[in-house]
């Protein structure tokens, strides 16, 4: 294998400099290689699709958009410290970022509405409007709002000392907040509507912490947490940009077979072509569990990771995702709403009374003029579409159709005649994750606790008895969010230069 040179470097010292092979273009495998190189270490990342950036991507059917991962990102604000990573990693300031003056807007079937503002001011004043005798609930949660607006809380993931300190006095407050859920402050309101609309703040995310909620909404309040105009695979694009800039070294379709071990240290990896490419240190940033149990065998276990992938979750949210190209502007209607349906739908075998939706007309490269690109994600169970399968392709494909349907059927509640709009039709299925990225039963890693989901706590970023090899991402660290695992990336490559003895260093692209 050709490694890539180190700039700077004189020759003598070029072969004594570590060679790093990385498995998978996501977010923290291209993050890891990103920080890799500013460090002088050589590296290669394998990637077994033919785009970067793994779940953080979309696709184009007949000139619409699809996206499959980017909601609001953490650091988009100047004002954010975690802004400085994603200048570190090329993609910021050139971006465009979107903000919303709406988080999100939740309706039922007569035409209520909670329209869930991103200025706090103005949010207290609609929710009072909308139900005066819950002022005492609203004014709870406004507090709590506003004691929280002072709080970067996603930015902690890169603070310091200082910054740690600031943040003791308001600790309590996000501590009481991160043991009450959406579901169980929403009994608290009198008015049936706020009762069953509030807990729909948060995605399809009803158990969620209500400092979750907070955290959102006071970043959305401060700007920080906006769309990146183009979406999740131009941020990966970005990403892997500024790789190559750094004289990093992508090799796609190529997936890795196996982790090449002696002495329990990894040396290298072997292709599915038969080759290998030796290394100092592997680094996977790959689906947690083909990385455990498929590249390494299941040699390298302890009772936690066992006992962690021996329990995934039956469902999991957003996992199901039903994509309209639609020949009609929606750019009048919020980007992000749920309908609370007066008559349950049955979509993929279970019967549910909303659905969330995501409107892309805001963005305009996401349709052609005068047409809109439109997402509705739901929870559902990876064995559900594994069953019909196995059945036969038939089953399943038919099954897909008549999600659609249902889909479509409701949506036309709403937006009258839309059914007759509807140009392109895309279901991506669980088992549609699993193919394309390989994440095992097409999951995007999921939290041992919110904690550890907001926060990035860890399940396996080491493995036992195994040396020279880290693991990095959101199966590493058990957790969700772009942002975290970008960091992820930042403080391994941190370590592993205190390791080295040398100092670390940052350049912004």
């Amino acid at each position: 294998m050709k490694w890539p040179a180190i700039g700077g470097l004189p020759m003598s010292q070029k072969r004594e400099t570590k060679e790093i092979v990385i498995i998978g273009a996501g977010i923290a495998g291209l993050a890891t290689g990103c920080y890799a190189r500013m460090n002088g270490y050589r590296t290669r990342i394998f990637e077994r699709h033919n785009l970067p950036g793994g779940l953080c991507t979309s696709w184009t059917r007949k000139g619409f958009v699809f996206d499959g991962c980017l909601h609001n990102l953490a650091g988009s604000s100047p004002s954010s410290k975690l802004y400085r990573v994603w200048e570190e990693l090329g993609a910021a300031p050139g971006w465009k970022i979107i903000n919303h003056k709406e988080f999100t807007r939740i309706e039922d079937a007569p035409g209520r509405a909670l329209t869930f503002y991103t200025d706090i001011d103005r949010l207290e004043h609609h929710l009072k409007e909308l139900s005066p005798a819950d002022a005492e609930v609203i004014d709870e949660y406004i507090r709590a709002a506003r004691r929280f607006a002072g709080l970067d809380l996603m930015g902690m993931l890169v603070a310091g000392p200082g910054d740690v300190l600031k943040m003791l006095p308001r600790l309590p407050s996000v501590m009481k907040w991160m043991k009450v859920t959406l579901r169980e402050f929403g009994r608290r309101f009198r008015d049936p509507f706020l009762r069953r609309a509030f807990p729909c703040v948060q995605y399809d995310l009803p158990d969620a912490p209500v400092a979750v909620s907070l955290a959102f909404l006071t970043g959305l309040h401060r700007g920080d947490l906006g769309w990146v105009e183009g979406g999740s695979l131009a941020l990966a694009q970005a990403l892997a940009r500024r790789y190559a800039e750094l004289g990093g070294e992508i090799q796609y379709r190529a997936r890795v077979e196996r982790i090449l071990v002696e002495n329990d240290r990894a040396v290298g990896v072997r292709l599915a072509d038969g080759t290998e490419d030796r290394a100092d240190l592997v680094i996977s940033a790959a689906d947690g569990h083909a990385t455990i149990f498929g590249l390494l065998e299941g040699r390298y276990l302890n009772d936690k990771i066992r006992n962690y992938y021996a329990k995934p979750p039956g469902r999991s949210p957003m996992s199901l995702q039903v994509s309209l190209g639609i020949n009609r502007d929606l750019s009048p209607e919020p980007h992000a709403m749920v309908l609370l349906l007066d008559e349950p739908v049955t979509v993929a075998g279970e019967a549910r009374d909303r659905l969330d939706l995501e409107n892309y007309a805001f963005d305009p490269g996401f349709a052609p003029p005068g047409k809109t690109a439109l997402k509705v994600m739901l929870e559902t169970s990876y064995d559900y579409w594994r069953d019909l399968m196995d059945r036969g392709r038939a089953e399943y494909d038919a099954e897909k159709e008549r999600t659609a349907a249902a889909v479509i059927g409701a949506l036309a509640r709403r937006f009258p005649g839309l059914g007759e709009d509807v140009e392109v039709i895309d279901v991506a299925t669980p088992l549609t994750t699993e193919r394309v990225t390989g994440n095992w039963r097409g999951l995007q890693a999921y939290a041992s606790s919110w904690k550890d989901g907001l926060l990035g706590g860890g399940i396996s970023k080491t493995l036992p008895g195994l040396g020279n090899f880290h693991m990095v991402g959101q199966w590493a660290g058990a957790t969700i969010g772009l942002s975290t695992v970008a960091v992820m990336g930042r403080k391994l490559v941190k370590e592993i230069c205190e390791q080295d003895g040398k100092r670390f260093v940052t350049t912004v692209g």
